[in-house]
């Protein structure tokens, strides 16, 4: 019997170890970790690069979708700063057979600030300058996972306008394509 492939995300803020611990994950599970900043900066050289980060976290799921699919697990270091994507990312991994495990990772605000600007210092290959007036900016749009996101309550009905959390996904994340429909070719 094989066991259900799992889905790992780490979610948190730049300096928390969200990183670390996906590397941590990845190897102790022989499994594929997918960190958008790993490719940003030898693709564009750039932290967003005009939206492209959404374009490529959009290509991740997918191929973590698709590796769930084949019987194998997946980490996705990416933070995720709201509950929607979070939720989202959840109904993926669901939807492929697979099993979501939620990994937050959080620090005291001053040494994870700390961190964030120690990497930059020692591996800036591996991220980006980091001002505090960033830090003051993520920090006030940084939903942190609740109660129920923690302890996998039900998913909660998708937000309005959106029939599935699938089509949500694919309209934040432009390409990934609607799994809860055929693809067309």
């Amino acid at each position: 019997m094989t066991s259900q492939p799992v889905l790992h995300l780490t979610v948190g803020l730049p300096g928390a170890g969200k990183t670390t611990l996906a590397r941590r994950i990845a190897e102790a599970e022989r499994i594929v970790r997918l960190t958008p900043d790993d490719w940003m900066a030898p693709l564009f050289g750039d932290n967003d690069a005009g939206g492209r980060r959404d374009i490529l976290e959009g290509r991740m799921i997918w191929v973590a979708h698709e590796v769930l699919c084949s019987g194998a697990g997946a980490v996705l270091d990416f933070g995720c700063w709201s509950p929607e994507e979070r939720y989202a990312i959840r109904v993926v991994a669901e939807s492929a057979g697979g099993r979501f495990d939620l990994q937050h990772v959080s620090l005291d605000e001053a040494e994870r600030r700390s961190r964030a600007a120690a990497r930059w210092e020692t591996a800036p290959e591996t991220t980006f300058p980091m001002t505090d007036d960033d830090h003051d900016r993520w920090l006030a749009s940084y939903q942190p996972p609740s109660t129920d996101e923690l302890s996998y309550a039900p998913v909660p009905d998708p937000p309005a306008g959106f029939d599935t959390w699938l089509h949500w996904a694919s309209e934040r994340w432009p390409t990934l394509p609607r799994l809860d429909q055929p693809l067309s070719l």
